[in-house]
């Protein structure tokens, strides 16, 4: 199986269509405007080489490279983009695609030489969209996925059962996918640092600290195994959301209500085109200076509008009183289909 990643994929869309900028910095963030509250979204790799990386805020991703070509967030380019490349991989030869967002992808294949495939597929894509891939070979999923991350930019690389240890063995366990700077600080208080020491570890000596299921699922992301399957059944969405930051914090009681139904008013929309019902919602708040929590709760099954609502404000009566508020987010969680795909990629509860 192949994991196919566009390379500084934003970033390469907006130099395609503003050929002056190749070379150049590019950092994409919020309305393209650093003084404005907004995080960068990509950065070409000349910013990366200044630290500019993406969930940065985009006035300090400005102070690194002032000189840096700092652009608004064109969501439908990127789309059209994506959408283009996804059709490429979906043209080759035995391909089984599966698509895990706008840029990038599972491809599944039956090859004696899955590099030459690689290549032929990066050729694809090339010609095709004037874009650059790089392409992970692996025996599973996730060794496929963390490939890739030694391919950039532009390269193949392949991970199996055999090389996993002599390639990863001896870094740190946050550079596994699905493990993050926290996961992997609570791993090192147990004495496991490392990718070869967490693929040692009795899967039973996690479940304390992890629990019966994520204990036994990071050994497992410690040995590179998991899913050998490319599934290509189409992806149903779990749950839509929506978020604002705040130009100004929000302090008036009043002004805070108004923006948890702006809120959900915007992800009902969503929400209801779906035509599942919400069965649990999720606030996100950030008080100043960037301090972020959620509160999140379950709700019987229901697509009234009038009852969502009053969840979200139910969860918003719990925002600490006269804090300042500078960012707040919903996200409403829907009852899954019975024939929807399972995930299987290393997240908490799939995509």
């Amino acid at each position: 199986m192949l994991h196919v990643d566009l390379d500084q994929f934003i970033a390469a869309v907006e130099v395609l269509r503003r050929p002056e900028l190749a070379g150049r910095p590019v950092i994409v963030g919020g309305r393209g405007d650093p003084t404005e509250r907004a995080v960068v979204s990509t950065a070409s790799y000349e910013a990366r080489a200044f630290g500019v990386g993406s969930g940065m805020p985009l006035r300090i991703a400005a102070r690194k490279v002032p000189d840096a070509v700092i652009l608004p967030v064109d969501q439908e380019a990127y789309l059209a983009a994506s959408e283009t490349v996804m059709a490429a991989l979906r043209a080759q030869p035995g391909a089984t695609v599966q698509v895990l967002g706008w840029d990038e992808a599972f491809v599944g294949i039956k090859t004696e030489n899955p590099e030459s495939y690689a290549r032929q597929v990066q050729a694809a894509v090339l010609e095709r969209t004037l874009l650059q891939c790089s392409v992970g070979i692996g025996d599973t999923l996730v060794r496929a996925k963390v490939a890739t991350g030694f391919a950039k930019p532009a390269g193949v690389f392949r991970l199996t059962a055999g090389n996993w240890l002599g390639v990863l063995g001896s870094r740190p366990t946050k550079d596994l996918w699905g493990v993050g700077s926290k996961v992997s600080g609570r791993l090192a208080k147990l004495g496991i640092k490392t990718v070869a020491e967490l693929a040692s570890t009795d899967p039973q000596h996690l479940i304390p600290e992890f629990g019966p299921k994520m204990g036994p699922w990071y050994a497992e992301l410690g040995r590179g195994d998991g899913a050998s399957v490319v599934d290509d059944t189409p992806w149903v969405a779990r749950g839509h959301s929506r978020e604002t930051t705040f130009q100004r914090d929000l302090t008036d009681p009043a002004q805070v209500d108004d923006a948890v139904r702006e809120l959900t008013a915007r992800v009902l929309e969503d929400v209801l085109a779906e035509g599942r019902p919400v069965i649990g919602l999720t606030l996100k708040i950030r008080y100043a200076p960037f301090v972020t929590t959620t509160r999140a709760r379950k709700i019987p099954d229901t697509s009234d509008r009038s009852e969502i609502l009053a969840g979200a404000l139910d969860l918003a009566a719990g925002i600490e009183a006269g804090r300042p508020i500078r960012l707040l987010g919903l996200r409403a969680e829907m009852a899954m289909p019975d024939d929807a795909r399972q995930g299987h990629t290393p997240t908490r509860g799939g995509w």
